[in-house]
C-alpha cells in the first residue's frame, strides 16, 4: 500500500493549472543545443535566411490527367474578358457573402461564385452537417481505406451544402514540434504517413465532386507570430511574421513529401501559408511556389492565400498565388491588392496578361478535374448565422432573403465516424488483460471533466475555442459544429445499466473530497484527462493557440494520482490533440490499462466505448512518438521574439531529426514509440521476402516547355470600359474588378508607390513567356514519374498468434544508410486484419524516392552508393525482420 499513499495529492498541493510551461522551450533558437543534425550544411543554417527568387511563374500544361480538363478550361478562359478574369481570381471580401471565402461570378456565361468553406474535418460555421475525427485520429489508423471513406464522406456533405472548395486536408503543420497548436488538423510528424493519407483523403473528397485544398504550404509549423497583426494582439511588437528557415535538403526529404504526395494525388488547390520561408511571406515566395510547387512538382491546380497572407499584389502574383482569399487586404476594408489594382496591372503591363490568363485557367480547370460542372448545387447556408432569414451580405448588411435552407447532408455518416473513433484509438498498456471489461463489473465509476459535456452544450464555445467536456475536437478554422456529441459518460452509463451494474461518475476534476470516496468504492475506475490546442487567434487559458506544455490539462495529472491511489484498477483514456508527458503511469502498477483516443468526433462516446466493452478490438498504432521528455523531441516552439522588432527566425537547425527520427538520433527511450499500439490478441512476424525488380536508370527530365499559351488579348486600353456600370449599385466594402470611376490609372490604383521603376518591384524574368527550361526532378504531377518505379517489392508473414480476430498495422522502415541520415525511416505500411491462428502476406512495393536523398548540387534525387537495409516489424523499436537491399 506504500505506493497508493505516496500517491495520493490533495488539493492543497496544487499550484495553477493555466499553461505557463513555455519558459522551459529553448531561446533564441527552437532547437535543442544537442539536437542540431549531425549535417553541417543543415546545423549551420541559422540564418539570415535568403529565398532564391525564381521566375516566370510556370503555365499549366495540362500534365498527367488534366489534359481534358485543362482543354475546357483554356476554352471558357478564351471567351473571357479582364475584368471576368479577374472577378474569378478575386475574393469578394470578408462577409460579403454566404461562405468563408467566395470568388466574383461570370454571370454572362452562367458561371457561379466560387464557394471556399472550412475545414478539414468537415463543415465550418453550418447546421445538420457531421462532425469527423481529426486527421491525426486518421494517421493513428493507419488505415488507407477509412482515410478515403473519411474524405469521400466530408466530400459529400460539403458538396451537399454548395461548396466548390473544401479547405482541407493538411499537411503544414507536420508537426516538428509537439506543442505547435495545429498539429492535430493534419495527420503525423513522419511525411510519408502524411502524404499516403493526405493523398487518400484528397481522392475521397474529390472523387464526390468537390475540389479539395492542400495546405497550409509551407514549414507553417507555429501559431506564435504567424501574422504579426494577431502577434501585436497579443502585446509583442514585431512588424512582420515569422520566418522559418529551412536548408534545402530537409525542405525535400521531410516537409515538402507530403505535399508531392497531394500533387500526384490530383489536388486541385494548395494554400500557401502565413509565415515567411527564408524570410520571404509564403505567398509571395517565387522559390517556394515557382520552382518547389509549380516548377518541380508540376502542379496543374491553383494556389490560393490562406485568409489575409496576401502581402502585395503584383508580387504575389508573379510569385504564383492564382487566387486571393478573402480578396480584402484586411477583414472588412473593402480593399484589396487585386480586384481593381489587378486590372490596373494589366492595364499598365505590369502583370502579363499570359499569367492572369494562367490563374483563371488553373481555377477552371480544377473545377473541371472534379466535375465541378456536373456536381454543383446552390449554396443553401451561410456562414456567419443560422437564422433562416437574414442578409447575404452580411457585413454591409444588405440583402435580405432566404439564407439558411438547413439542408441535412449527414447521411449515415455517423456510422463511419463512430467507427474511426475506434479503429484510431491507441492501446498502449493493458496490463493482466485489464481490457476488455464485461460490462458486468461490480462497480463502475468515471472519472474527469473530460468524459462529460461542455455546459454550455457542444457548440457553446465559438470554433470550440475552450476546454470544457470531453475533447472530441480542437479549436480554430479547423473545426465544425457537433449535431450532437456522444459523451464517454453517457455511453459507459449506458453499458453498465444494459447489465443491471452500479455505475457512477464525477466529472469535476477539483472535487478532491468526492473523488476520492468514489475511487475507494470501485471496482474498475475509468479516468478522462485530455491536452488541448489551435489556431493562434483564440487563446485558451494563455494558449495562444500552441501548447505551452506537454502536461495534461484541467489537473489531469493530479486527478490520475488521487484516483489511483485509491483504486488498484485504474483505466486511463488520454483526448489529447498529440503528445502529452505520461510522468511514471506507464509503470504505476495500480494503472493497468492506458488508451489513447485522440479527437474522435461526435460519436466520441460510444467508439471508446466499442473499445473497453470488446466489441471493437484496437489495432490502432501511435502517429507520433510519447516520450519522457519535452527536450527529447529535438525540436520546440519560439515563444519570444528573437529579432527584435522585425520577423522572428526559426531555423530548422535539427534538419530531418524530428520525432522518432529525432529519438532514434539521440538514442533516447520513449515511453511509447512511434508507431506502438497494443491488440486484445498478439500477433508474429516471419519469412521476409525482398524481390529486386529490374527497372532501368532514373533520367533526369530535359527540354523546354511550351511557350505561354495565348488565349486571345481581351485587354483593352481605353480605361471607360472598366468602369463600374452607370446602372449598377456597388454593395458596401464589396471587392470588385472595376476602377473606381476615374481613367486615370494612378488616380485608380490609390497607391503611393504607384510609377515607381518597374524595375524596382517587377522581379527579372517575371514577365518572359518564351518557353522555359524544365526541372530536373520535374515531368509530372508529383515530379519525375520515374521517382515513382518500383525497385523492390518486399513481402512478410504476419500471424495471428492469439485467440481473437484483430488487425495488426505492419510497418516497413528503410535505413538509407548515409552519414547524415536517419537511423530508420518510414515508407510503407498496411493495416490487416487476421483470424486467430491465421497468417497473411504483408506486401509493401518500395519506389526509387523511398531509397533516394536530395542533392542539393544536382537539385535532383540521387540513389546514393550507401549500404540501405529494410526492417519490418510492428513499431519504429520492434523490428524483428530486416534484409539488405542489394
Amino acid at each position: 500500500m506504500q505506493w497508493l499513499a505516496g500517491a495520493l495529492v490533495l488539493a492543497t498541493s496544487r499550484l495553477v493549472f493555466s499553461q505557463d510551461g513555455n519558459t522551459t522551450a529553448p531561446f533564441p533558437n527552437s532547437t535543442y543545443s544537442n539536437a542540431a543534425s549531425s549535417d553541417p550544411a543543415t546545423a549551420a543554417f541559422t540564418g539570415p535566411a535568403f529565398s532564391p527568387p525564381f521566375y516566370p511563374s510556370p503555365w499549366g500544361s495540362g500534365a498527367g490527367n488534366w489534359a481534358s480538363a485543362y482543354e475546357r478550361a483554356r476554352a471558357f478562359v478564351a471567351q473571357l474578358t479582364l475584368l471576368e478574369k479577374v472577378n474569378v481570381t478575386t475574393g469578394v471580401g470578408w462577409q460579403s457573402e454566404r461562405c468563408v471565402g467566395q470568388t466574383g461570378a461570370v454571370p454572362r456565361l452562367g458561371f457561379r461564385s466560387l464557394c471556399l468553406q472550412d475545414s478539414p474535418l468537415g463543415l465550418r460555421n453550418t447546421d445538420y452537417n457531421s462532425a469527423f475525427p481529426a486527421g491525426v485520429n486518421v494517421a493513428a489508423t493507419w488505415d488507407r481505406g477509412l482515410a478515403y471513406a473519411r474524405g469521400q464522406a466530408m466530400g459529400q456533405e460539403h458538396r451537399g451544402k454548395g461548396v466548390d472548395v473544401q479547405l482541407g486536408p493538411v499537411a503544414g503543420p507536420l508537426g516538428r514540434a509537439p506543442t505547435s497548436g495545429r498539429n492535430w488538423e493534419g495527420f503525423s510528424p513522419d511525411p510519408a504517413l502524411t502524404g499516403i493519407m493526405m493523398a487518400q483523403t484528397i481522392q475521397g473528397i474529390q472523387q464526390a465532386g468537390v475540389i479539395a485544398c492542400a495546405k497550409h504550404f509551407i514549414v507553417n509549423e507555429q501559431e506564435h507570430f504567424r501574422q504579426a497583426p494577431e502577434a501585436v494582439g497579443y502585446g509583442y511588437n514585431i512588424t512582420d511574421s515569422l520566418s522559418s528557415n529551412v536548408d534545402d535538403a530537409t525542405m525535400h526529404e521531410t516537409y515538402l513529401w507530403p505535399f508531392a504526395d497531394a500533387v500526384r494525388a490530383g489536388v486541385g488547390s494548395i494554400m500557401c501559408s502565413y509565415n515567411q520561408i527564408n524570410n520571404s511571406y509564403g505567398c509571395e515566395n517565387s522559390y517556394t511556389l515557382n520552382y518547389l510547387l509549380k516548377g518541380e512538382l508540376d502542379f496543374q491546380g491553383f494556389v490560393m492565400s490562406d485568409w489575409q497572407a496576401q502581402h502585395s499584389g503584383v508580387g504575389s502574383a508573379l510569385a504564383g498565388m492564382d487566387m486571393s482569399m478573402p480578396g480584402d487586404t484586411l477583414f472588412n476594408t473593402g480593399k484589396s491588392y487585386w480586384g481593381a489594382n489587378l486590372t490596373v496591372a494589366i492595364l499598365n503591363g505590369t502583370i502579363p496578361e499570359w499569367r492572369l490568363d494562367d490563374m483563371a485557367v488553373r481555377i477552371i480547370a480544377a473545377w473541371y478535374y472534379v466535375g465541378r460542372d456536373q456536381s454543383q448545387v446552390p449554396i443553401n447556408f451561410d456562414s456567419w448565422t443560422t437564422d433562416t432569414f437574414g442578409n447575404q451580405h452580411y457585413y454591409a448588411e444588405e440583402g435580405y432573403t432566404l439564407i439558411n435552407e438547413h439542408v441535412d447532408v449527414r447521411a449515415e455518416h455517423s456510422t463511419l465516424i463512430r467507427q474511426i473513433g475506434s479503429a484510431s484509438t491507441v492501446l498502449l498498456k493493458n496490463n493482466n488483460s485489464a481490457l476488455p471489461l464485461t460490462g458486468r463489473e461490480r462497480f463502475t465509476a468515471v472519472f474527469g471533466n473530460d468524459a462529460g459535456g461542455n455546459q454550455y452544450g457542444p457548440n457553446g464555445c465559438p470554433d470550440r475555442g475552450c476546454d470544457n467536456g470531453t475533447l472530441a475536437m480542437a479549436w480554430g478554422s479547423g473545426t465544425a459544429n457537433f449535431p450532437y456529441l456522444v459523451t464517454p459518460e453517457t455511453a459507459i452509463q449506458n453499458e453498465v445499466l444494459s447489465n443491471n451494474g452500479v455505475f457512477q461518475s464525477i466529472t469535476d476534476n477539483f472535487a478532491d473530497t468526492q473523488i476520492q470516496s468514489l475511487a475507494s468504492q470501485a471496482s474498475v475506475a475509468i479516468v478522462f484527462v485530455n491536452a488541448d490546442s489551435g489556431e493562434g487567434f483564440i487563446n485558451v487559458d494563455g494558449n495562444e493557440g500552441d501548447r505551452n506544455n506537454l502536461t495534461f490539462w484541467q489537473g489531469g495529472d493530479v486527478l490520475i494520482q488521487n484516483v489511483s491511489a485509491l483504486c488498484n484498477n485504474t483505466i486511463v483514456v488520454m483526448h489529447t490533440v498529440g503528445p502529452v508527458l505520461l510522468s511514471n503511469y506507464s509503470e504505476n502498477p495500480n494503472i493497468t490499462a492506458i488508451l489513447w483516443a485522440g479527437l474522435p468526433g461526435e460519436q466520441s462516446g460510444n467508439s471508446i466505448a466499442d473499445i473497453l466493452y470488446g466489441r471493437v478490438n484496437p489495432g490502432a498504432k501511435l502517429p507520433f512518438t510519447l516520450g519522457a521528455s519535452r527536450e527529447d523531441y529535438s525540436a520546440d516552439l519560439l515563444y519570444i521574439p528573437n529579432n527584435g522588432t522585425d520577423a522572428p527566425q526559426q531555423s530548422f537547425t535539427e534538419g530531418n531529426f524530428i520525432d522518432y527520427r529525432a529519438f532514434d538520433k539521440a538514442d533516447a527511450t520513449p515511453v511509447y514509440e512511434f508507431g506502438f499500439g497494443l491488440s486484445y490478441t498478439t500477433f508474429s512476424y516471419s519469412n521476409l521476402r525482398v524481390n529486386r525488380l529490374n527497372v532501368s536508370a532514373y533520367t533526369p527530365t530535359a527540354g523546354v516547355t511550351s511557350a505561354a499559351p495565348v488565349l486571345g488579348n481581351s485587354t483593352v486600353n481605353d480605361t471607360a470600359q472598366y468602369q463600374l456600370p452607370s446602372n449598377f449599385s456597388a454593395i458596401p466594402f464589396y471587392i470588385y474588378p472595376y476602377l473606381n470611376g476615374t481613367d486615370d490609372l494612378a488616380e485608380a490604383a490609390n497607391a503611393s508607390d504607384y510609377g515607381l521603376p518597374g524595375s524596382s518591384y517587377i522581379p527579372a524574368g517575371s514577365q518572359d513567356d518564351s518557353p522555359q527550361p524544365r526541372l530536373a526532378a520535374s515531368g509530372a504531377p508529383g515530379g519525375n514519374p520515374e521517382l515513382y518505379d518500383v525497385l523492390y517489392q518486399v513481402e512478410a508473414t504476419v500471424t495471428n498468434t492469439g485467440s481473437v480476430a484483430g488487425d495488426e498495422v505492419a510497418q516497413l522502415y528503410i535505413s538509407l544508410g548515409g552519414l547524415y541520415d536517419p537511423k530508420v525511416v518510414l515508407r510503407g505500411f498496411q493495416r490487416l486484419s487476421i483470424q486467430p491462428n491465421g497468417s497473411t502476406t504483408f506486401h509493401v512495393d518500395i519506389t526509387r524516392r523511398d531509397v533516394s536523398n536530395w542533392d542539393t548540387s544536382a537539385q535532383n534525387w540521387v540513389v546514393s552508393s550507401a549500404p540501405k537495409r529494410v526492417y519490418v516489424g510492428s513499431s519504429s523499436r520492434t523490428l524483428p525482420l530486416s534484409a539488405n537491399l542489394s
